[in-house]
């Protein structure tokens, strides 16, 4: 086993694995910006390094700081966390070069399957069912003939989504046909800009989806395991704010389908560690590759909360080369349901504008069946540099119906004073009825704005 990890990331992220290699006795390295001198997972490191100025492409993006922190303090391992570097396959060699381990998989798998358009050819390989569009990037050969391309080859409306990265970023709907240039040459702007990579797929836009997907472990001594489904329809811009486990629409017999075709995908690039394979579900129950998130998800806690299971554990241990702590059968036990709730320092009432701040009061919620991971405390500033999001609350109870109301009962609890919060935003989505009775798609939060736009026009 390890004897110290540097976390090569930031806030609630650095401060889960910061306690999860305490509670296995490994000492942990945090690194930090400038902007970050005063972050939770600063306090809680055993070490703390910074590593640059408050830009990202300065600090948590560069591969050459990290290396050299996790060189002075003596690392012999790095755990990526997500975002950032983490599906940098680039880095992953560069920390398995300078003679330290990457917990993660391997810089080759990410290859395979980062990047969206490499991950449907493994997929296709794999016998794992595709959503139809481009064999692979548009290239200027396919723009020529752009238009009729699309209409012959996948019909409208597509999804133009860009290769590398994720969030939303370089993804355009395209219903228009006439609309089509403009919009892809939009998306790949928008790509090059957050991905360095302008490269883009066309897909077939599948009308009403939910967003399904099945979370991985896998070790270095030839053991796949695939976890119960998380569902994480309900979505802004194609970013995920809410995600529950099991799906409320997910019969077991598609659920042992989804995974036995997430592991066919991982066999077939012999992936290690831990990675999430996600699908589109149509409305007549058949589910598509999306793609493959080669990371810990953001919503980890979901799947940990249902299954009583420790990711982060299982992501270092397999990366050490010890065998997953489950196996099958375990990892399948569904033992309650969970939601969890990404609060973010926005706006919701105000198109979800960024509202960083000073954090000058703060009350979490507890009692049983909450959890919160957070880097907040009263005093904090949220900076205006990086990703908006403050803490994820996950709750979870023996069904969907009295987990929603436990969420409603923590969502009113958690107050945090001097700044905007998504919290209140959450608390509504709960209460919608096509929430709470399960029938929601990808557009319900587009639903609820238009609903909200036609009672104010009304009372007008």
């Amino acid at each position: 086993m390890f004897k110290k990890i540097l976390i090569a990331n930031r806030s609630e992220i650095a401060v889960r694995v910061i306690r999860a290699c305490r509670e296995l006795g490994i000492k942990s390295v945090a690194v930090y910006s400038e902007a970050d001198r005063e972050s939770l997972h600063v306090r809680l490191a055993d070490e703390a390094v910074c590593i640059g100025p408050a830009p990202s492409k300065l600090s948590y993006l560069s591969i050459e700081a990290i290396l050299a922190a996790a060189r002075v303090t003596g690392a012999d391992a790095v755990h990526p966390g997500y975002g950032f570097l983490s599906e940098n396959p680039a880095f992953a060699d560069a920390v398995e070069a300078a003679g330290m381990t990457f917990i993660g998989p391997k810089g080759a798998a990410m290859r395979q399957l980062g990047l969206k358009s490499a991950g449907k050819a493994v997929a296709r390989a794999a016998g794992v069912p595709v959503v139809p569009g481009t064999p692979g990037l548009v290239d200027e050969a396919y723009m020529k003939n752009l238009k009729q391309n699309v209409i012959d080859q996948i019909g409208f409306p597509v999804m133009i989504k860009a290769t590398a990265g994720g969030g939303g970023k370089g993804m355009r709907l395209v219903r228009d046909p006439e609309q089509i240039e403009a919009q892809l040459r939009q998306a790949q702007a928008e790509a090059q800009a957050a991905f360095n990579d302008s490269a883009v797929l066309i897909e077939k836009f599948v009308e009403g989806p939910r967003h399904v997907e099945i979370q991985l472990a896998c070790d270095q001594r030839g053991h796949y395991v695939a976890l119960p489904e998380r569902d994480c329809t309900v979505q802004r811009r194609h970013q995920k704010l809410i995600e529950e486990s099991p799906s409320p629409v997910v019969p077991p017999q598609t659920r042992r389908a989804m995974q036995e075709a997430a592991v066919r995908l991982a066999q077939k690039v012999g992936y290690t560690n831990v990675g999430t394979v996600e699908f589109l579900f149509d409305k007549h129950g058949k589910f598509y590759f999306l793609e493959v998130n080669t990371r810990l998800q953001v919503e980890h806690p979901v799947t940990e909360s249902v299954t009583g299971l420790d990711l982060v554990v299982a992501m270092i241990m397999a990366a050490a080369g010890e065998e997953l702590p489950f196996d099958q059968a375990r990892a399948s036990e569904i033992r309650c349901h969970a939601i969890e709730h990404r609060i973010n320092a926005e706006d919701p009432f105000r198109g979800f504008a960024p509202c960083p701040g000073k954090v000058r009061t703060l009350e979490l919620p507890g009692g049983a069946g909450v959890r919160l991971d957070t880097h907040l405390y009263a005093g904090y500033t949220v900076p205006s540099y990086y990703d908006s999001l403050l803490a994820k609350l996950i709750t979870f109870a023996p069904d969907r119906a009295a987990c929603i109301a436990r969420s409603l009962r923590a969502l009113g609890e958690l107050k945090i004073g001097g700044i905007q919060t998504t919290a209140p935003f959450h608390e509504k989505v709960l209460r919608h009825p096509d929430f709470r009775d399960g029938t929601f798609d990808t557009g319900l939060v587009e639903k609820m704005q238009a609903e909200d736009a036609a009672k104010k026009g009304a009372a007008v």
